[in-house]
């Protein structure tokens, strides 16, 4: 049975609508200052992980020995 023009303009605008939505989406998620506050909201969100501190702290523990050999050798 074919559609009647009513239901295939009412498709069409339901699509259209549904674009739009997707659009915006797409715009919020793709903003440069969005982009760099998740990316800095990420980054230090896994900095405060304890096993990141730790291992961050001991490296910076050998880098400062080294320096510090360095130095007075």
């Amino acid at each position: 049975m074919p559609r009647d023009t009513e239901a295939i303009e009412r498709d069409i605008e339901n699509a259209r609508n549904q674009l739009a939505e997707t659009l915006d989406v797409l715009a919020v998620r793709t903003n440069p200052k969005r982009l760099v506050e998740t990316t800095k909201h990420n980054l230090l969100a896994k900095l405060n992980e304890p096993a990141v501190k730790a291992a961050l702290i001991g490296a910076g523990t050998v880098v400062g020995f080294l320096v510090l050999r360095k130095i007075f050798r």
